[in-house]
């Protein structure tokens, strides 16, 4: 019975709380009115029978006078419940109440029906005074007849245009609704028909300055940014093929070579090119695989990681290299984070500087007490990394020197992966300022 539209619940509850307000106000309309016209009804009988207990209490009860304007009848009985004087409409008529009160007073009651042989409702007022025979009691009334009469008419009026007022009300909501709700439908609409080769495709922004309007912003940027891990993905995909493919051209020719010529004192030197040929490709298999890892996988639990001892160790397997790894390290930095990743990260930041340094390459590892961050910086004296190129290192598959990069054994995945996990870490990888060459600074945040 729940309406699943939101047009349709919209307009349910738009009716409800209008019928509801519709309904409460009925209410105290009549009881207004109610209350307005018994009030005058009352007023006019209360003056009616506090005269005609003056001229009781005078002894002039021979002279009562016929009811007045806004009074239908009177009635005039004593102690014992005799009837003393009364309006000709009561004339032969018993008391109106079996036993009067014992007590001077106004006393105020709503009768209903026959006892004045009247349809409608009576508001009776009676007044208890003393006389020199005892105690009398006046009894003045008045019929509620235009009262009952406005009563109907109000409430016939009611019945009729409650309901058409609710329909009236659901009719429009129904309508505004639905036109508040047609960008949505052609959103929804053109978001269905995209499919994963239709990603330049873009939903209609309505002019309004809206929710609505907001969301088909939303909802674009949130195409550009899927558009935008396509054709990344597309170009991943068209570099790791091309990176794969001249190992495994090189690897084939070599073999080929060796089937051709069946020489021995030729299968050193190629099986040699064919072992390093092998290398690079389980080099470039297991970084694809890393970066795939990133970017599907959630990141590691936030143990403790001693990184003083990751980056020491690192450094120390680096003396025997082309350029040596001078080091400056804290003691007793701890990050949160996983041992393999971030000895990932030192091990690729001073892959990077060390095949691009000449004669130095610095490490150093220090902590940023006021930002709570481990920093850990790698500084080479290499050719260095210009302003504009700052960011596109960190694209993958990047090499600032082509030639130098693949004869090295270089892939363009290296600063990519390193920046990748040090996100995934909640810290960030960017290249500092650095009077000659290079300058990579990694943060991460501290362990509490």
């Amino acid at each position: 019975m729940r309406p699943r539209s939101v047009r349709a619940q919209a307009t349910l509850g738009a009716s409800a709380v209008v019928a509801l307000a519709l309904g409460a106000a009925s209410v105290a309309l009549l009881g207004a009115l109610e209350a307005n016209l018994t009030r005058s009804a009352q007023a006019d009988a209360e003056q009616q029978a506090v005269t005609i207990a003056a001229l009781a209490a005078a002894g002039r009860l021979d002279s009562v006078p016929p009811p007045a304007r806004g009074t239908d009848f009177v009635q005039v009985v004593d102690a014992q419940g005799r009837v003393l004087a009364a309006s000709p409409n009561l004339e032969g008529r018993p008391a109106l109440a079996p036993a009067p009160p014992r007590i001077p007073g106004t006393v105020r009651d709503t009768w209903k029906g026959v006892r004045v042989r009247e349809a409608h409702r009576q508001r009776v007022v009676q007044v208890t005074t003393v006389t020199a025979n005892g105690l009398v009691t006046v009894y003045a009334g008045t019929s509620l007849r235009d009262a009952d009469t406005a009563d109907e008419t109000i409430m016939a009026a009611l019945f009729i245009t409650v309901p058409l007022l609710v329909l009236i009300v659901a009719a429009i909501t129904w309508r505004v609704t639905g036109w508040a709700l047609r960008p949505v439908e052609a959103i929804r609409a053109e978001v269905a028909e995209i499919g994963d080769r239709e990603l330049h495709r873009r939903v209609p922004v309505p002019r309004t300055r809206d929710e609505v309007a907001r969301l088909a912003v939303t909802m674009n940027a949130t195409l550009d940014r899927l558009e935008a891990a396509g054709i990344r993905q597309r170009r991943f995909i068209a570099d790791a093929s091309h990176e794969l493919r001249s190992p495994i051209t090189v690897l084939r020719t070599q073999l080929e070579v060796a089937q051709a010529h069946p020489d021995p004192a030729l299968w050193g030197e190629l099986v040699s090119g064919a072992l390093e040929d092998t290398v690079r490709l389980q080099d470039l298999a297991a970084d694809l695989l890393l970066l795939a890892r990133l970017d599907t996988s959630q990141a590691p639990p936030g143990a403790a990681v001693d990184l003083t001892e990751v980056a020491r160790d690192a450094a120390r397997t680096r003396g025997d290299g082309r350029v040596p790894v001078g080091a400056g390290i804290a003691p007793g930095v701890t990050v949160r984070g996983s041992t393999i990743w971030l000895s990932r990260l030192v091990t690729n930041l001073l892959d990077n500087a060390q095949r691009h340094a000449e004669q130095r390459v610095f490490l150093v590892l220090r902590v940023d007490r006021a930002r709570g961050e481990a920093v850990l910086e790698v500084t080479d004296d290499g050719a260095g990394i210009a302003p504009a190129d700052r960011e596109r290192v960190f694209e993958r598959f990047t090499r600032l020197d082509d030639a130098r990069a693949r004869d090295e054994g270089g892939t363009g995945l290296g600063l990519a992966i390193a920046r990748d996990i040090a996100l995934r870490l909640g810290g960030t990888l960017c290249v500092g300022d650095s009077p000659k060459g290079a300058r990579l600074v990694a943060r991460l945040p501290l362990a509490r």
